[in-house]
């Protein structure tokens, strides 16, 4: 026994974190196929494209993340589709993170001077040569740092799956508290946990936009 707990107890923290980081990539992955349409509805000359991509971003980002996971979970099981929790948490999860991925992209897109879409123009590429060739790589570089900071966000984010009842780091250690009665032991090992899945996120992000700025220097 280490500090009030056992290893098996201090090792069921530890596969809640595992579930955290599957949560975190399933609603990463998710958010990413999602946002793309997101992001590029969001700059579309098509008003009505424009208009209903700029609907969903402010309704998703208006409702509570909780919220969001107990319509999910509930709702469909009023539909008859029996859910599991890692399912529903994994879908709520991809709603959130494709409407502020989206908002992310469509900065950085724009982000990109206008003289490099006329200096494309200059040399007779077509608007979608223009956006794949000369655009998108440079939008691209600028939305890295933004992106792995907000994976750390998803990361934090994923413990509100407790409210569905899904087996995460924060509900693991809700469970271990409740049997073992040690708050400050449990909760400051989640919380060690926690930092060490996103810390080096966080190194990465900050190390990545240095060098892109030297690189523009």
């Amino acid at each position: 026994m280490l500090l009030g707990l056992t290893f098996s107890q201090y090792w069921f923290l530890v596969q809640g974190a595992g579930w955290t980081i599957v949560l975190s990539l399933l609603g990463f992955v998710g958010g990413t196929i999602v946002g793309l349409p997101v992001a590029f509805g969001r700059i579309s000359k098509n008003r009505a494209v424009a208009t209903f991509f700029s609907a969903y971003v402010q309704l998703i980002q208006g409702i509570p993340l909780p919220v969001i996971m107990f319509v999910v979970y509930f709702g469909l099981s009023i539909y008859g589709y029996n859910v599991s929790a890692l399912v529903a948490a994994g879908v709520a999860m991809t709603l959130y993170s494709s409407a502020y991925l989206g908002e992310i992209w469509k900065g950085c897109i724009l982000a990109v001077p206008k003289t490099q879409w006329e200096a494309g123009e200059c040399l007779a590429l077509t608007g979608t040569q223009r956006f794949v060739y000369i655009i998108l790589p440079q939008a691209l570089t600028i939305a890295v740092p933004p992106t792995v900071g907000f994976l750390v966000q998803i990361v934090k984010n994923t413990s509100y799956s407790v409210v569905i009842g899904f087996f995460d780091l924060t509900y693991s250690a809700k469970i271990l508290n409740n049997a073992t009665f040690e708050p400050f032991v449990v909760f400051t090992f989640a919380a060690l946990l926690y930092f060490i899945i996103c810390y080096p996120l966080s190194v990465y992000a900050k190390r990545f936009e240095q060098r892109l700025q030297r690189g523009r220097a």
